[in-house]
């Protein structure tokens, strides 16, 4: 990704970026059910590295699974990009783990900015303690082949209700994971640095005893003193 966008993107609340998608006709970009599983995480932007679990089958999901060599969940460990975010489609499966301390340690040594999924973590305290970002729908102690089976990796999916393809940004915060078709990345950074700078106005208008009616949003008053606040700061 391109360091001015994911950049400008760091910059933007998922608030401001679902905004900006609604914008452009994208209702379905923000993951349900997928919260930080730390306070204080901060902000994570990156590209969606994808790995897909199907539900589980007894013959599929033999504990034996979890060390060959073709696993795709093992391999995305290893291979998911530095600075990119591994998103992992647990079909929403809060009662197993798709991710635990020593593959978030592994992550975190590798680089990956962060990590989600629409299912749970396990070992959460020992995870957290990693430092690796982590967004996921809670916590649970099996692991994930006792409800969920291996599928493949780097493939178009569903995580948290939203459609994922590989390449599309993925910007994490406090309020949850929005997802950005990769093509319309550029626009949205852009407008959205525009969106957070307007609102910070706002505040700052509403602060000063101004109305909700014709501040937020803004009438062509508030734009034009907006335009001149904006000067005076540049």
């Amino acid at each position: 990704m391109d360091a001015g966008i994911r950049g400008a993107l760091a910059g933007c609340s998922t608030a401001t970026i679902t905004m900006q998608l609604l914008k452009r006709g994208l209702r379905a970009t923000a993951m349900r059910g997928v919260a930080p599983l730390a306070a204080g995480q901060g902000r994570v932007v990156g590209e969606a590295y994808t790995v897909r679990f199907i539900p589980m089958r007894e013959d599929l999901s033999d504990p034996a699974i979890l060390s060959a060599g073709e696993n795709p969940q093992r391999r995305a460990i290893d291979e998911c990009p530095e600075s990119a975010v591994l998103v992992m489609d647990g079909l929403g499966n809060g009662n197993v783990g798709t991710l635990g301390d020593i593959l978030a340690e592994r992550l975190r040594v590798r680089g990956v900015a962060g990590c989600v999924t629409d299912s749970a973590v396990r070992d959460a305290e020992a995870v957290i303690a990693t430092g690796l970002p982590v967004w996921s729908n809670g916590r649970a102690a099996p692991p994930n082949i006792t409800g969920l089976a291996m599928g493949d990796l780097q493939t178009p999916i569903g995580c948290g209700g939203v459609a994922i393809i590989p390449g599309d940004v993925v910007v994490c915060d406090g309020d949850g994971v929005v997802v950005i078709p990769k093509a319309m990345a550029e626009s949205v950074a852009a407008d959205g640095v525009e969106q957070e700078r307007l609102e910070t106005f706002v505040q700052e208008r509403i602060r000063a005893g101004h109305p909700v009616a014709g501040t937020y949003p803004p009438n062509e008053e508030t734009l034009a003193a907006y335009e001149v606040w904006k000067r005076s700061r540049d």
